[in-house]
């Protein structure tokens, strides 16, 4: 299963979910929307958000730091 997440540098949700998701031995691929156009628009056509962070785990959109939705999203994809 794919996990993605759209973050900042200086977003301290996104270090956190980033951390979480460290913590139960998930990998990920990290798009740093601050400096990355085609990823910050990929974000936005996913999420029709702008905050951060982003999760997209298996296609499933996830806005903001929510251990429930994650860990139900990461439950149901494998």
């Amino acid at each position: 299963m794919e996990v993605k997440i759209y973050s900042t540098q200086i977003c301290p949700w996104c270090v956190k979910a980033k951390d979480y998701l460290k913590s139960k031995k998930i990998t990920y691929k990290e798009y740093d929307v601050g400096e990355d156009d085609k990823a910050r628009k990929e974000m936005i056509d996913k999420s029709g958000q702008m905050g951060v962070p982003v999760l997209d785990i298996g296609g499933r959109i996830i806005v903001g730091f929510n251990q429930a939705a994650i860990d139900e999203a990461l439950a149901s994809g494998k």
